[in-house]
């Protein structure tokens, strides 16, 4: 079973050498790499190109312009020749040697459509100190509704659902992941799987959590998700999921 992992970058020099390490040391072997790089202007292509040998073949990347985060995500997934696809930000990192071929045995499973985990928010500074933890675990499709997802770069399923069932959608500036599990778990009710384990390590300081804004246009494009995958919401049921986090982040500490 091949596993297609991709990688989208813009300007990640600072990061991006730990995420292509620790898809390199993934002790499964049928993994196919994909970069999708937005025209860097830093040195991310050059540190592509430094990692590219030892990958023996199974790292392809491109760099071009491209109409954003999800736009590039598309591109990723339509390259892929695998038949399972994830996603790993290249500011994100596997902290562990055998997550993917747990990914792999869990498919084996003919009943398993797809796989999600938990993940560490680390302090960008000092990625050995966890600052949260996000746990997947008690997930299920009605929680969508409150603005609740399971973990997104945890996220492992079948490419033949997204030429079933879509892609991410680009008119969607923060939130198409969310609204593509919206899609996959609950209108098309893809089953679902969660591993208990802490998958990846995230640094902080997304997109998603950038401003009081950027908080603003998340919830309005997540009641928009909902209502278009008919799940009924309103914007002051989101709020909950503020007091989960500031939970996880006593509970981390």
């Amino acid at each position: 079973m091949k596993i297609s992992l991709i990688t989208v970058a813009y300007n990640s020099s600072a990061t991006i050498s730990d995420t292509i390490e620790s898809v390199l040391k993934q002790t499964y072997n049928n993994i196919e790499y994909i970069i999708i790089d937005g025209s860097s202007a830093d040195n991310t292509l050059s540190i592509i190109k430094k990692f590219e040998p030892q990958f023996n073949g199974k790292l392809r990347w491109v760099s071009e312009k491209d109409n954003g985060l999800y736009d590039a995500m598309n591109k990723g997934i339509r390259m892929a020749t695998g038949d399972i696809v994830g996603i790993i930000n290249s500011d994100d990192f596997y902290h562990r040697t055998d997550i993917i071929e747990k990914i792999a045995n869990e498919f084996k499973d003919n009943k398993v459509q797809s796989i999600f985990a938990d993940v560490r928010f680390v302090n960008p500074s000092n990625i050995e100190k966890t600052v949260r933890f996000y746990s997947s675990k008690n997930f299920s499709p009605v929680r969508f509704r409150f603005g609740f997802m399971p973990a997104h770069p945890t996220f492992f399923t079948y490419k033949k659902y997204f030429e079933q069932y879509g892609y991410y959608k680009t008119d969607y500036k923060i939130a198409a992941d969310f609204e593509l599990l919206v899609r996959f778990l609950y209108t098309h009710k893809i089953k679902y799987t969660y591993l208990p384990i802490d998958l990846l390590k995230m640094r902080t300081g997304g997109k998603s959590t950038a401003s009081i804004k950027s908080n603003i246009l998340l919830n309005k494009e997540i009641v928009r998700a909902c209502q278009e995958n008919g799940i009924k919401t309103w914007f002051p049921l989101l709020f909950l999921k503020y007091f989960i986090k500031i939970f996880e982040l006593i509970r981390t500490k």
